[in-house]
């Protein structure tokens, strides 16, 4: 049995699920509520999935492990690209101190866990990754014939496949919501079946999933999840797809319910999100306005309105490659996910400006925007790099990360307007996640301050009495365990040796067309514009 079991709820937010458990729809956690402590869990700079749920496995915000967003610089001063894997992950992580020290991990639809690291367990590596190269992602060799033997195992559901999964969220046909909401109910089954399986051959002592549904279902339906948005009178589609919805967080309650309950009565368990979410209406085209503002110019500038194509490859992403003019750009954005800015440090780009003055220009600039529809600023916060991303890895992050106002989303496609406001408002990452906390030690039936995504792994390998780095940037939350618990048993810290990729027994890359494939995938989800 399981002495710490980590439940992932992808983008998860109390917005959504506090009025279904008033409502009855998610029982289980009313009761682990009850029984433990719960509070608002605060995301990282970005609240983007790659780099967050890294943050929870290593406690460290992205300038210590190294991920900033599905696509990565392949050098702190390059223009080129590319997506972001295990090889990423630059430091210690749960799992391979928990290794280290003899104990027994499983690791389930983590991102970046591809190719798979070598662990004492067993790793199925989740998020982008194609499945066509889910037997090499499984860990260790003979995982994936093991696994085949389950009833319900389909390597197409887990991993990458775009003929079920790639529904685009813009223009989404109605009659298409429906198949998508119960494809994720289907994935969350086949992910606790995969672990029930696991945990019942072998003894294990820390567990960790990710349900990733939540997320996938909020950017679509949003306004079908927020009570504040719900239809007041929804006619017959629109009462299925609420009632679709419901029914998706009520069989995840009861899959989290089941695994608990394999778990034993003495576990810790964690359930935490890696961002919250809340409604999003606006984009906000911010190459547009750099090249407005003077600080971008793109090669063509005889360039005409024109339709996107959906289904173009990888290079679209990073198409300031082949489109930016480099002898006059000062700053551009490379990819929507990260919300980042960055500066081209070439003198004859800069115009004789250095990287304090072009900081300083752009943050005064974007202070200015106003949203043309509240004529309020678009943007509510501008993180620094060096202040966002401290650490060995800090020159591999954008200059600027925007935070914008209400949600609104950017798009780095060339536009002739700056901003575009939806039709149908969807669901965008907000910062206040969630976190539950249940187990020995932990204090019961509180409601606590809000808790740091940082401060989960210290608190994981804490509950399992093992050391933690010291270079984390979390702590374990005081206000989460019982005080007369750290008086009796106080943390354990130890110095790592320095930042090194994950281990991996595999050279395994992504080749081009899993780039596309993956590409597809983002762009259908709504993180790529």
């Amino acid at each position: 049995m399981p002495k710490t079991l980590l439940l992932g709820l992808d983008g998860a937010t109390f917005t959504v699920l506090d009025p279904l458990i008033e409502r009855g729809k998610m029982p289980f956690l009313e009761k682990l509520i009850a029984e433990g402590v719960r509070s608002p869990l605060r995301s990282i700079v970005p609240a983007l999935t790659p780099p967050a749920w890294t943050t929870v496995m290593t406690g460290k915000r992205p300038g210590k492990h190294g991920v900033f967003d599905f696509f990565q610089k392949e050098e702190p001063d390059s223009r080129y690209f590319q997506f972001a894997s295990s090889h990423n992950v630059k430091s210690e992580t749960i799992w391979s101190v928990a290794s280290e020290h003899g104990l027994k991990v499983v690791s389930l639809n983590f991102p970046l866990m591809f190719p798979p690291p070598a662990v004492n367990g067993y790793i199925v590596p989740g998020g982008w990754m194609p499945w066509r190269q889910l037997r090499l992602g499984c860990y260790p060799p003979g995982l994936f014939d093991r696994l085949k033997t389950l009833p319900s195992f389909n390597p197409r559901e887990l991993a990458l496949d775009m003929t079920l999964e790639a529904k685009a969220l813009e223009g989404c046909a109605a009659e298409e919501y429906a198949d998508w909401i119960r494809l994720h109910s289907r994935r969350e089954a086949r992910w606790s079946e995969i672990l029930r399986s696991i945990m019942a051959d072998d003894d294990v002592d820390l567990v960790g999933v990710v349900f990733d549904g939540a997320d996938k279902l909020q950017h679509l339906c949003w306004r079908f999840l927020d009570p504040a948005m719900r239809p007041a009178e929804p006619n017959a589609w629109e009462q299925e797809i609420i009632d679709l919805c419901e029914e998706y967080f009520a069989r995840l309650d009861a899959i989290l319910a089941d695994i608990v309950e394999q778990s034993g009565a003495d576990a810790t368990v964690v359930v935490a999100s890696d961002h919250g979410f809340g409604a999003s209406h606006d984009v906000f085209y911010i190459n547009a306005w750099l090249e407005e503002q003077g600080f971008l110019v793109w090669k063509d500038e005889a360039w005409e309105s024109q339709e996107v194509d959906p289904q173009i490859g990888f290079a679209n992403i990073t198409r300031h490659i082949n489109e930016l003019n480099w002898d006059r750009t000062v700053a551009y954005a490379a990819t929507p996910s990260s919300l980042g800015i960055n500066i081209v440090e070439q003198p004859n780009a800069v115009g004789g400006r250095d990287r304090a003055t072009v900081l300083a220009d752009l943050v005064s600039a974007l202070r200015q925007v106003r949203n043309p529809w509240t004529g309020q600023p678009i943007v509510a916060q501008i993180h620094s790099r060096d202040e966002a991303f401290t650490g060995p890895f800090e020159r591999y992050g954008p200059d600027l990360t925007l935070t914008l106002a209400d949600g609104a989303a950017i798009s780095i496609l060339r536009s002739d307007v700056l901003f575009r406001r939806r039709d149908i408002p969807l669901g965008n990452h907000k910062w206040d996640g969630v976190f539950i906390a249940r187990g020995p030690g932990i204090r019961a039936g509180e409601s606590v301050d809000e808790v740091s995504l940082v401060d989960i792994a210290p608190l994981l390998l804490y509950s399992l009495d093992l050391p933690i780095p010291t270079d984390v940037d979390g702590v374990v939350p005081p206000q989460v365990v019982r005080p007369e618990q750290i008086e009796q048993r106080p943390p354990k810290w130890f110095t790592p040796e320095g930042a090194t990729a994950m281990p991996t027994d595999s050279d395994i890359e992504i080749d081009s067309d899993d780039e596309a494939t993956i590409l597809s995938r983002l762009r259908a989800l709504g993180y790529v514009e």
